[in-house]
């Protein structure tokens, strides 16, 4: 077995052939191949992996510097975190499909909102969390000090404030791995989540005076395209230094990845890399008009990846697939 190999990843190897598989495989294989020859990764998370406990491989990609910037939805920032304080509330229904009306209504009525077979509990969760930010927003919005929502977050994990709090073994949240290496993060229309609307509350009761106190996606933008063009550069091959390993579609995936064509069309830059590989993990259906089903080669017509670059489609369940992909990376 190479050295580089543990079970898993020899096991795909060995069985991960044809279909989807394949692809898996391959991506994996160009994954593990764009670091060796000196590049850098990208990921983005949308859908609710976090719910879904990805950080318990993720954490890992984090902490051995195979990932180096993410950009997720307000729902995955916030839900690692959830999940960090609140674990052994959450309640599993396994039978969801089964659920009448009246069934869905019950779980209101105890507070518990259903993300498929998972129960977020809202007052052990959701309104604990409230609280501890409500702290920083008001105290940021009264010195007149502005941050990014996942600054905010990072600052909360950093007091140690919700260490006593803690569920789960703090090494399987991906954000606090992120919060200790002060990995780049994105959040891109953080207003479509559950903090995002209570910070939206605290707005209209007067809490926090300045709507501004939480940074904004365009100033995300103006971030990313300086985080891009200090790291991107060309390898050896000549192509980009940076990939792109995109988890479900939605604006986590399609708000990073236009970085580069601004640059080059709207800045009118010269010498800056595409994006050097990309992988998305989809169960979208590409006939329906939707950008986030859209075969890979479309991106080359918006100036986002190159003819040359490494592309790879894995049309199947994240939850399944990109542990697999992390466990390879990581050669276990």
């Amino acid at each position: 077995m190479d050295k580089t190999q543990g079970p898993i990843s020899a096991f795909i190897e060995r069985h991960y052939r044809h279909f989807n598989a394949a692809a898996l495989r391959d991506a994996a294989r160009a994954y593990r191949a764009h670091l060796d020859a000196g590049g850098r990764m990208f990921l983005t998370l949308a859908g609710a992996m976090s719910t879904a406990e990805l950080g318990i491989s993720l954490a890992e990609m984090i902490r051995a510097d195979k990932v180096h910037a993410i950009s997720c939805t307000g729902a995955n920032l916030e839900e690692d975190v959830f999940n960090l304080v609140a674990h052994n509330h959450y309640v599993r229904v396994p039978h969801y499909r089964e659920l009448s009306a009246a069934d869905e209504e019950a779980l209101l009525q105890r507070h518990l909102n259903r993300v498929t077979d998972t129960c977020i509990p809202e007052m052990e969760a959701m309104r604990r969390i409230e609280q501890a930010m409500l702290e920083l927003w008001c105290d940021c919005d009264r010195r007149g000090e502005r941050l990014f929502p996942h600054e905010f977050f990072y600052r909360l994990l950093r007091s140690g404030r919700l260490k006593e709090s803690y569920e789960i073994d703090p090494r399987d949240s991906w954000l606090v791995a992120a919060a200790e290496k002060n990995l780049p993060l994105f959040v891109p229309g953080w207003e479509d989540s559950t903090l995002g609307n209570m910070y939206a509350a605290a707005v209209i009761r007067g809490d926090v005076r300045n709507p501004g106190t939480v940074r904004s996606g365009i100033e995300y933008m103006v971030q990313l395209a300086e985080w891009y063009t200090t790291n991107a550069r060309r390898l050896p091959s000549g192509l980009g230094s940076i990939g792109f390993f995109q988890i479900g579609g939605g604006i986590a995936g399609d708000f990073p990845i236009c970085v580069v064509p601004m640059l080059h069309q709207d800045l009118r830059r010269e010498n800056v890399p595409l994006w050097g590989y990309f992988c998305q993990i989809s169960d979208s259906t590409t006939s329906y008009g939707g950008y986030s089903g859209a075969v890979p080669n479309e991106k080359i017509t918006w100036g986002k990846l190159a003819r040359e670059t490494p592309k790879f489609m894995i049309e199947s369940d994240a939850t399944i697939v990109a542990p697999l992909i992390f466990a390879y990376v990581l050669g276990w």
